[in-house]
């Protein structure tokens, strides 16, 4: 993958530009080159460590900076996030995402990452985590757990940045990928739509993201879930065409990655979500709480894939170990029988 694309401002441009229909013709086309387009790949996320984070992340209800009446809590213990994994694999996950809200971790608190890592993994799920800035050592001892993936977001492009972070400077979160990387952890890398960037940001964005070494495995573009008390609450809405374009870029210009539809998925109706995954879209978060902000309700998923004809897509892990994988597809396929509603309930 060393070889890939380099792309240019004025290539990505030149895509923000054409006829929506246009491209959302190619995003699919070009997905159907490399993915099932029925498959999605589902992961949940869990947050184990919530609020009083020392950044400044002006859409973040974590941030210690901000009244949002979001309740501060310590490092869960092994055995809850443990069982959380357990409720997600038998709802039909397949990727298990462990979220902190820290500038980084202490390296105190390693031993217990590592087991949660080695926990979810023993379960034949796959283990991502997202803790903040790493330095080499902690990097290194997340893969030696048998950490997959590893999530720290650019969110936006290097041009607006300081007009939502000033706490950590973007080259910090390109140095953490890069130690991500060399570390042999998978990396997962998007941003946000509506932070008050522009067109071109939403360029300036995917470019860097397109443009690393290797581009990242998941590629999560988030629709800013507007927190009471934070800086950005009242940022205007995200146009949901603009929205289902940047996933179509990010798809065109990314061709091999997941790209997950993730926060801001209860604000979408099924229309978008649907155009969304015809987009390029393969990839979304089930289940749990988004971190601090609401996701659609299981069931409402469940519904909207087998309208969609979409199946839940197992993964390498999981040979062998499929039961909760049929399951939920059975569910799936019989909507009026009992175990439709029972997997819908999970």
């Amino acid at each position: 993958m060393a070889h890939h694309t380099r792309w240019t401002m004025s290539q990505v441009t030149e895509l923000f530009n054409k006829p929506f229909l246009d491209l959302l013709f190619e995003a699919q086309q070009t997905h159907r080159q490399h993915f099932d387009p029925r498959q999605v790949q589902v992961s949940t996320l869990l947050s184990i460590k919530t609020g009083a984070c020392p950044e400044d992340c002006k859409y973040c209800p974590q941030s210690a900076r901000y009244k949002t009446g979001l309740e501060s809590e310590r490092l869960m213990e092994v055995e809850q996030v443990l069982e959380s994994a357990r409720q997600a694999k038998n709802a039909g996950s397949t990727r298990f995402c462990m979220g902190a809200a820290w500038k980084n971790p202490n390296d105190r608190d390693m031993p217990y990452l590592e087991q949660m890592v080695k926990g979810v993994k023993e379960m034949g799920l796959e283990a991502c985590m997202t803790l903040g800035t790493l330095n080499d050592s902690q990097a290194q001892r997340l893969a030696g757990a048998g950490l997959d993936y590893y999530n720290h977001n650019l969110d936006t492009s290097p041009e607006f940045y300081g007009n939502v972070i000033t706490t950590r400077t973007y080259q910090e979160r390109l140095d953490t990928l890069d130690k991500v990387r060399d570390a042999g952890i998978k990396v997962c890398s998007g941003g946000i739509v509506g932070l008050g960037e522009t067109v071109k940001d939403r360029a300036g964005l995917l470019l860097q993201l397109a443009n690393l070494p290797t581009p990242p495995e998941s590629v999560p573009i988030n629709m800013l879930v507007k927190v009471k008390g934070t800086p950005m609450a009242d940022n205007d809405d995200v146009d949901a065409f603009d929205f289902i374009r940047t996933i179509a870029i990010a798809r065109i210009m990314m061709p091999t990655s997941h790209v997950r539809l993730s926060a801001g998925r209860e604000q979408m109706n099924e229309q978008t979500q649907a155009m969304c995954f015809m987009a390029g879209a393969n990839s979304i978060f089930y289940g749990c709480k988004l971190l601090t902000t609401p996701n659609p309700e299981e069931d409402k998923d469940l519904q909207l894939f087998r309208k969609l004809g979409i199946n839940p897509q197992q993964t390498a892990v999981l040979e062998g170990d499929n039961a909760q994988q049929q399951r939920l597809e059975q569910a799936l396929m019989n909507p009026d029988t009992e175990e439709y509603y029972n997997a819908a309930a999970l």
